[in-house]
């Protein structure tokens, strides 16, 4: 049977890290500065015709505007040539390095991205970069000059991952390769000044490898954000800040197409909880480059359910929301992965208004930072409404959303949600109670802000 309501968590969370990470709430209570932030992924090679970095600098403006705080930038390494993808005319996968400590020539030069660093930071941005500590390109000088750098099969030969043909695997029993690789990171760090990484399949790396790395680059620039594409609750203790929330992107597209009844969905979503550590933070998404390019668009996978499972991503418990590229036009398209095909951009951006709502809420609000409390509330609806209560510092956030096919009439019938807090999305206050009666349409969301 699965359950019903999750656990009620304390927002109180452990925090290891020195004061130099650290920010000091209202009651007194160190957090950590991305407690309440934000990711907007940049697909650099799609986001322009030219794909530089100069030119991506003309949107910092309006992404500013809608609330962006967190640029990861996919891979801005060079790509190895040899074995692309497709063809070696075309542009090949970013994830395959040709060289740990250079800039990829096709967005422009080392220099362009430290002047682009230093703007973006000095407009309030953070910059993070892709690192692919996994595997190299076969044209990585590495393998010439250090071939005991990477695995070998039982004939002695290199080999790429999984059906990956164009990358070679890195062996971790290497003490030079390690030593290399924490320091081709912190060139990055300490030349160009970024903030921190997202690591591509984390999980893939040893977990010693990444604890003595991440230890080391948080001693020379403390404060630095590590997030992990992977969801395993041991690269926390191996320093990780954030750690991808695979499962609940999964769980919605199960509960929209029916696989799931929303016990199921909710028994997974607190799974997430429960596995996970106290302090941990997931990166919530309902797309980003490998899902938009290989399993279809957010419209594509939830239809008119889109928008509701945005808002799940911005306001449950544990997460740091993710935004793709071109989810604020809204993008519909597949963008190719190894050619180039740009976004369709038409200046319109209407999903930005959208995004800036949530995103101010949670720069706003502490309640919606991710170690705030969170609860399940019950309602007359339980199979059909998915409504729940985030709390910090004496503040407080309630969602209340339809996650189903029909319209649905129902009361939410905790008292926690008595007051009188602003709609959103509508701008007004709403005087509301437990006996209040909500009417809201399929796949329809409320989101309330008591101040």
């Amino acid at each position: 049977m699965f359950g019903i309501f999750s656990s009620c968590k304390d927002s109180k969370k452990t925090n290891e890290e020195t004061v130099s990470t650290t920010a000091v709430d209202s009651s007194g209570t160190a957090t950590k500065w991305w407690a309440g932030s934000n990711v907007y992924e940049v697909n650099l090679r799609q986001y322009s015709k030219a794909g530089t970095i100069g030119e991506f600098a003309k949107n910092l403006p309006r992404l500013k505007e809608m609330g962006v705080e967190i640029l990861w930038f996919m891979p801005i390494t060079p790509i190895g040539i040899e074995g692309r993808k497709e063809n070696e005319q075309q542009m090949g996968s970013y994830y395959a390095v040709r060289n740990y400590t250079a800039f990829n020539e096709d967005y422009g030069t080392l220099d362009d991205w430290k002047a682009f660093v230093k703007q973006a930071q000095g407009m309030g941005f953070k910059v993070i970069t892709d690192w692919v500590a996994n595997h190299s390109a076969p044209d990585n000088h590495w393998v010439k000059e250090h071939p005991e750098f990477y695995a070998k099969d039982s004939t002695g030969k290199m080999y790429g991952p999984f059906d990956w043909t164009d990358v070679r695997k890195l062996d971790y029993s290497s003490r030079v390769l390690r030593d290399s690789m924490i320091a081709a990171m912190q060139f990055w760090l300490s030349q160009t000044g970024i903030d921190g990484f997202r690591c591509d399949v984390a999980a893939e790396v040893p977990m010693d490898f990444w604890k003595e790395c991440i230890a080391t680059l948080k001693a020379g620039k403390p404060g630095i954000f590590m997030l992990a594409e992977a969801d395993k609750p041991e690269l926390h203790a191996a320093g990780f800040d954030v750690t991808y929330g695979w499962q609940a992107m999964h769980a919605m597209k199960e509960l929209y197409t029916g696989k799931y009844k929303l016990g199921q969905f909710d028994s997974v979503m607190n799974q997430g909880i429960k596995d996970f550590p106290e302090n941990a933070a997931r990166l919530f998404f309902t797309t980003n480059h490998d899902e938009n390019s290989w399993n279809g668009t957010e419209y594509e996978k939830f239809g008119n359910a889109a928008k509701a499972f945005a808002v799940l991503t911005q306001t449950f418990d544990q997460s740091i929301p993710l935004i793709y590229s071109g989810q604020e036009l809204p993008n519909k398209k597949r963008l190719k992965f190894f050619v180039k095909d740009t976004i369709p951009w038409n200046g319109k951006y209407e999903m930005a208004s959208f995004y800036k709502t949530l995103l101010s809420l949670r720069k706003s609000n502490p309640a919606l930072n991710y170690d705030a409390g969170y609860k399940r509330l019950a309602s007359t609806r339980n199979d059909a409404v998915y409504a729940y209560v985030r709390e910090k510092e004496g503040r407080k956030v309630v969602v209340v959303m339809n996650l189903s096919k029909q319209g649905q009439k129902f009361k939410v019938t905790d008292p926690v949600i008595n007051g009188e807090p602003m709609n959103i999305f509508m701008g007004v206050n709403e005087k509301i109670s437990d006996q209040h009666e909500f009417s809201i349409e399929p796949w329809g969301y409320i989101v309330y802000d008591y101040r």
